[in-house]
């Protein structure tokens, strides 16, 4: 076409039709930046499209990432309320006449105090995309701003968690004294079997623990400290943990 357009002009030219040729001079130009602009658009078409598919590879790598935190953190929330509900059935026993068995006790002691309460999520997609500066391919602009506080939310879970661990640790150490033992525990639950130890011969009762005013405050901070984790932060972090999956559920195409 535009070989036409320069042979027309070299005719016009040689014939002394210089308005004519200016006018196909001028057609030729606007031919060519339309070419141009042609050019560019399917370029950026093709650019956008590669873009949504890289998209739609985070985003499904993402859903499958928050569902799978989502059933630990649900396990988690199960297992804080199991260990405090625990406590504070030991701690009951201290204000009633109701008697306890030592094997009770026992039971009580490591249902509330024998596992460590720490929520570890699936970040491994996220965390990539924001080191490697992907999380800029996400166009939706409050899933895009979700993530990114999501990292900062995890941070202030661990700082609570560490406190929560202190404080169960501090019952934990108060065992650890000469007036009482982790052995009858162990031996109480089973678990000495489990380990492959015999049975005491002469087992120590833990049962003065429940009259101790020291241990008694040790659980009520570890309890206090338990319900302000589910209540002041795995709860609102199960609330954005639903609200990213829906995000990511609306932008994901089937």
């Amino acid at each position: 076409m535009i070989k036409f357009f320069r042979k027309i002009r070299k005719q016009l030219l040689a014939e002394g039709k210089f308005g004519n040729y200016l006018l196909y001079a001028i057609g030729e130009i606007i031919l060519v930046v339309i070419g141009i602009l042609i050019a560019l658009a399917i370029n950026n078409s093709n650019e956008n499209r590669i873009k949504r598919e890289k998209e739609q590879v985070y985003l499904a790598g993402l859903q499958e990432e928050f569902e799978t935190s989502k059933i630990k953190l649900e396990e988690l929330i199960k297992v804080n309320r199991q260990s405090y509900e625990a406590a504070k059935t030991m701690v009951s026993f201290s204000y009633n006449e109701i008697s306890l068995s030592e094997e009770e006790l026992s039971n009580l002691f490591i249902d509330a105090f024998a596992y460590d309460i720490f929520f570890n999520p699936n970040n491994s997609m996220l965390t990539e995309m924001i080191n490697s500066g992907s999380l800029k391919d996400i166009s939706n602009d409050t899933l895009r701003f979700r993530l990114t506080n999501w990292i900062a939310t995890i941070d202030d879970i661990e700082k609570q968690e560490k406190l929560l661990s202190d404080q169960r640790n501090n019952v934990i150490n108060m065992f650890k004294a000469e007036s009482y033992s982790i052995r009858t525990v162990l031996d109480q639950t089973g678990m000495s079997a489990e380990l492959g130890l015999p049975k005491e011969k002469n087992p120590m009762s833990n049962m003065d623990a429940l009259n101790s005013k020291s241990f008694e405050n040790s659980i009520l901070l570890f309890i206090i400290t338990s319900l302000a984790t589910e209540t002041a932060h795995y709860t609102p972090l199960m609330h954005s943990l639903d609200a990213i999956l829906e995000l990511l559920d609306g932008e994901i195409r089937e």
